[in-house]
């Protein structure tokens, strides 16, 4: 079982498994050879393929007719796959060959444990999957390699080798695709799992990120620590709820800044900050769920057809992308709420709210201050906001009408790294932000994982008195964000975080 928390190890150990144990890809195979011994018609084995299902080809153009169908469907367009998640795509494809009931050649399948091995990672398309018969354009772009076509990306991930220059350089031959090959290689959907647990993977991190930022506006904002009240949680038990607030009153602990304005008067916050555990939570709980789907897909057969110890071969739909397109939608939209409750927390940081300098500096007018990166934050939560339209609620007919209802989960996919590459820089925003109106909270000190945070951001990003070049102060703030490096410091003083 390859987990979500642990995915790269996971997928690793798999790789080496399969690499001295084959088992199950072999009696597959021989279930395959078996049916094509008896003549009878199965589908994309000894037929067509989509509408041209009904056409029975002869034993002789069995090869052709699986190497035509990885060069016909490779017609993707668009900037290649980022390579870590083309990687990803490999992997998953050879976990799910590897489950054995694919029928898949143990020649094929060897090729491409070879390439996961030495690292050869194909250069694919990104546009031109429908998410339905599987991801075919970008499956196919995928194989090409093991024909001697198509392109590998170099080691640094920056340019592109030509498939048959690299395969020379490993002395190997393009191989010949046996009957069910090419299919199996092609219908799938592990182009849109890669783009799904790629993010997924990331965001067990970054949930806490965005609770630790919350923490600390709140405190340079002088909030309350009322709505964090675990008896508010109790009585609306949704789990991410909980956790989100049992996260804040960890970071918060001994807050001296807090005990300054207990007495104050002010009866409540802005939503921004009074409702993180609601909106904060109810974003967990959607990536969650999303998170337990892309995880079952991992671990799922998603070709056609399909191969049963019984020696059965049959034909189903496990190749629909719907499951994935639904929830990668949903998590769209969970990912832009913490983007667009960020930025609410930033723009209310500039406002000169108790005690803090307008726009965060002290000499103004002459500096514009932290108004821009806002400005930057707000552009990114307005693309996000498009960006949530869903993707799995359009279908456009295709192969003649047999393959009519499609669920553009590949759109999904993309979508999802997009809101989730934004959200990075929009936390980002909110951290240099905070951070700055916290300073001017001194000599009052934070809570104690609020206080390990600033003092670990005051590393990286130096306080300004005036205008600067913010941003190369952003780009320090991002690499935080993306490292995540400082949870494990801060946890040590507040326990592990949810």
């Amino acid at each position: 079982m390859i987990r979500l928390n642990n995915l790269y190890g996971d997928l690793q150990k798999r790789l080496l498994e399969l690499i001295t144990e084959k088992n199950d890809v072999i009696e597959s195979r021989k279930r395959v050879l078996n049916a094509l011994s008896q003549e009878k018609a199965y589908y994309g084995i000894n037929t067509g393929f989509g509408v041209l299902a009904n056409k029975k080809v002869s034993n002789e153009n069995l090869e052709q007719l699986q190497h035509n169908l990885i060069l016909s469907h490779a017609v993707g367009v668009g900037d290649p796959v980022p390579k870590e998640i083309t990687r990803l795509m490999l992997l998953i494809k050879i976990h799910a060959l590897g489950l054995g009931f694919s029928g898949v050649s143990e020649t094929t399948f060897n090729r491409l444990l070879y390439f996961a091995k030495h690292d050869l990672i194909p250069v694919v398309p990104s546009k031109g999957s429908l998410g339905a018969s599987g991801d075919l354009a970008p499956l196919a772009h995928m194989s090409l390699p093991l024909l001697g076509h198509g392109h590998f990306w170099d080691a640094d991930g920056h340019h592109h080798i030509a498939a048959d220059e690299v395969l020379r350089q490993h002395n190997l031959e393009p191989i010949k695709l046996q009957p069910k090959d090419g299919l199996s290689l092609i219908n799938g959907t592990q182009f849109m799992n890669a783009y799904g647990v790629y993010v997924f993977e990331k965001c067990i991190r970054l949930l806490k990120i965005a609770d630790i930022l919350a923490a600390v506006s709140l405190e340079a904002l002088q909030g309350s620590i009322t709505p964090f009240d675990a008896r508010i949680q109790h009585i609306r038990p949704h789990p991410g709820h909980g956790f989100v607030a049992e996260n804040v009153r960890k970071l918060l602990a001994d807050s001296e800044i807090l005990e300054s304005h207990r007495n104050c008067g002010k009866v409540q916050d802005p939503y921004c900050l009074r409702c993180v555990p609601q909106v904060h939570g109810a974003s967990r709980d959607a990536i969650a769920h999303a998170s337990k789907i892309l995880e079952t897909e991992m671990n799922s057969v998603t070709d056609n057809p399909l191969v049963f110890e019984n020696g059965d071969i049959v034909s189903g739909g496990n190749f629909h992308g719907q499951p994935l397109a639904l929830a990668m939608d949903y998590a769209c939209i969970a990912l832009a709420e913490l983007g667009s409750i960020s930025e609410r927390r930033t723009y209310l940081l500039l406002e000169g709210h108790d005690g803090l300098p307008t726009l965060l500096m002290e000499d103004t007018g002459i500096n514009s201050g932290f108004m821009i990166p806002q400005y930057t934050a707000a552009a990114l939560v307005s693309e996000n906001k498009v960006l949530c339209h869903p993707a799995s609620v359009d279908s456009i007919p295709s192969s003649l009408g047999q393959e009519d209802h499609v669920s553009m989960g590949s759109i999904s996919a993309m979508k999802l790294l997009h809101v989730f590459n934004n959200l990075q820089h929009i936390l980002s925003i909110e951290l240099l932000t905070s951070v700055q109106a916290l300073d001017f909270r001194k000599p009052l000190r934070p809570g104690r994982g609020v206080e390990r945070f600033h003092h670990i951001a005051r590393e990286y990003i130096p306080h300004a008195d005036t205008d600067t070049y913010f941003k190369s102060f952003m780009d320090k703030s991002l690499e935080m964000i993306k490292s995540g490096d400082f949870i494990s410091e801060i946890e040590k003083v507040t326990g592990e975080l949810n």
